[in-house]
């Protein structure tokens, strides 16, 4: 135990160190706290695109998911690797090219005003309830491996969170999700390949899994199974693409750094959506009773396979590793949302609403963007504590129930109003009250149960869950996307002013244009890979130290290669900024 809480020491402190040395980058202007001043090379980028879709939910809740259903877990994840390809091929230079810091101000070029405020105020709630879904996951697992109180739990890891958010905003965050990105790859890596020889290769598995890998148990019906990967498909294309979530690519230095970071997260979730899964599958036939060994945990109890997995089968230290990985998860999806809540606060709200006749500085901005950060923070904790209450409620189907039924109906406006033009003022407001409505609908009238008395159908509790999410995504497709196209029967342009027909055009001619970085640039590329090296190097160095723990041979052989692939990265980033400098050095003697 003394070993695994060393690790996670370890880990904390090159979390403060990354945040200490990017925190004087953030301290220039409001621009880059919230978006890093839209100066960040695409590997940067494209790491915080693929570790907001990953949290301490994916090693819970979907690993739970996984052991108990089998293939069926991996659709959310496909769903991704899809959208992330719709994203390189469409969306992400265009979320860049709209050329703002936070989401909302896209939303009043394309919208106008009045919807800017209605989203600002639809966004910050919901990102809350989400990432306490994220800091119930991690607390889940937290406490399960070191037996924590959960209330302590929640609140120490959040107010972590909180410090690391707090302390460099947009750049220290996308630089913190860099370097979680490799330790989230490292202990995945090691844990599939550990697994796949343990089980016996990934045959024994679609083989011996119980209840079958492809169907899983209590289910009945193929096409449920089909249905489900087909819908998420459509809703992860939403759910990635569009303004609420462009947060992500206005931090590139350009257009073609926004394109190049959604294939960088589509090859990473490709691979990774396999990878992760790999030990919970291995663990339903090695250890089938796992989730008995954490009955405590109520409904939850299947989401600490991983950690079951971990203690049973990986070298020691591992676990600790294991946990920064589950942290490193989590701050990288909560981070994200309190920074971008924070830009949302003071652009769309504190600026023009409660400063509007009188400017506030940047400095003023920063100082009320970093409270509004402190505010979100402490409510986060709040909700995930109310969610560790729900122990019936299994992490997979809170985080479908928020997801689906909460945030859909939000999404739908802001993904179709980047290709149809042609609505009213009032389009995206009443789209998200017809969908909320939908929703009601969903929960109370469309439900799995209905349907079942009309097919003469019987679901089991699986089936019913499933087709819970299917439903709920298939009447968003159709009755509240539906609506939304509607609204184009409705446009009238002579019902616009002058200024609305303006800032209308002027959006879409921006999304149009392509975004090329100024001449300042090369230098905060060098610093870039400057800083990421050196953090880079100094993390493979730590994993290096893992080889003197007292493990068996293949153990520390383990611990050795993932500290070389982190060191030669890492060297790698410090060589290419020693070209940089020399590029610009010969550049400057040249003029």
């Amino acid at each position: 135990m003394n070993i695994e809480i060393m690790v996670i020491g370890g880990y904390f402190m090159l979390m403060v160190f990354i945040s200490l040395a990017f925190k004087k980058m953030a301290s220039n202007s409001s621009s880059d706290y919230f978006r890093g001043g839209g100066r960040m090379l695409w590997w940067m980028v494209g790491s915080t695109a693929f570790m907001t879709q990953f949290s301490a939910w994916t090693f819970t809740g979907a690993a739970g998911k996984g052991f108990n259903d089998g293939m069926l877990a991996m659709a959310v994840f496909t769903g991704n690797i899809f959208a992330y390809g719709v994203s390189y091929l469409y969306f992400a230079k265009r979320f860049r090219q709209t050329r703002v810091d936070t989401p909302t101000q896209a939303i009043r070029n394309r919208f106008g005003s009045t919807n800017e405020q209605f989203f600002t105020w639809a966004i910050i709630p919901l990102s809350i309830l989400t990432a306490g879904v994220w800091l119930n996951g991690l607390s889940v697992f937290v406490g399960a491996a070191f037996g924590f109180d959960m209330t302590m739990t929640i609140w120490l890891t959040g107010l972590a969170v909180l410090a690391i958010s707090l302390l460099s905003g947009a750049w220290g965050v996308v630089a913190s999700d860099f370097v979680q990105t490799m330790v989230v790859a490292v202990i995945s890596v090691a844990c599939a390949i550990v697994a796949l020889v343990k089980v016996g290769g990934p045959g024994e598995i679609v083989t011996n899994f119980p209840s079958g890998f492809v169907m899983g148990p209590d289910m009945n019906y193929p096409l449920i199974i089909v249905g489900t990967f087909l819908f998420f498909f459509v809703k992860q294309v939403q759910n990635i693409n569009n303004m609420q979530d462009s947060y992500r690519f206005l931090n590139a230095k350009d257009s073609n750094n926004a394109s190049k970071a959604a294939l960088m997260a589509m090859v990473l979730m490709a691979v990774g959506s396999l990878i992760w899964f790999i030990p919970p599958w291995a663990s339903a036939i090695l250890y089938p009773d796992a989730a008995d060994q954490y009955a405590s945990l109520g409904g939850k109890a299947s989401d600490a396979v991983y950690l079951v997995f971990a203690e049973n089968t990986m070298p020691a230290g591992t676990v600790g590793l294991l946990v920064a990985g589950i942290f490193a998860a989590t701050m990288s999806s909560m981070d994200s949302a309190l920074n971008r809540n924070s830009g949302i606060f003071v652009r769309s709200f504190w600026t023009p609403i409660v400063r509007k006749n009188k400017p506030s500085s940047e400095k003023s901005q920063l100082r009320v963007g970093q409270i509004t950060c402190i505010v979100n923070g402490i409510i986060v904790i709040l909700v995930a504590q109310l969610f560790a209450s729900l122990k019936e409620l299994s992490l997979f189907e809170l985080m479908m129930t928020v997801s689906t039924l909460a945030s859909s109906p939000m999404l739908v406006p802001l993904f179709m109003g980047m290709f149809i033009k042609r609505t009213p003022r009032w389009a995206a407001w009443a789209t998200v009250v017809f969908g909320i409505f939908v929703s009601w609908l969903c929960i109370n009238v469309f439900t799995p149960a209905a349907l079942g008395n009309l097919l003469d159908i019987e679901f089991t509790a699986r089936e019913a869950s499933e087709m819970r999410n299917i439903i709920a995504i298939a009447a968003h497709l159709f009755l509240t996307a539906g609506f939304f196209w509607a609204t184009t029967l409705f446009y009238k342009e002579d019902s616009l002013n002058e200024q609305e027909k303006a800032d209308v055009s002027k959006f879409f001619e921006n999304v149009e244009t392509e975004c090329i970085a100024d001449s300042e640039q090369d230098e905060f590329d060098k610093m870039q890979r400057e800083k990421l090296g050196t953090i880079t190097i100094m993390m493979g160095t730590g994993l290096l130290a893992m080889t003197l723990l007292p493990n068996p041979l293949w153990g520390r052989l383990l611990y050795l290669c993932c500290a070389g692939l982190i060191l030669l990265a890492g060297y790698l980033l410090k060589k290419s900024a020693q070209i940089k400098t020399d590029s610009l050095a010969e550049h400057t003697t040249q003029s």
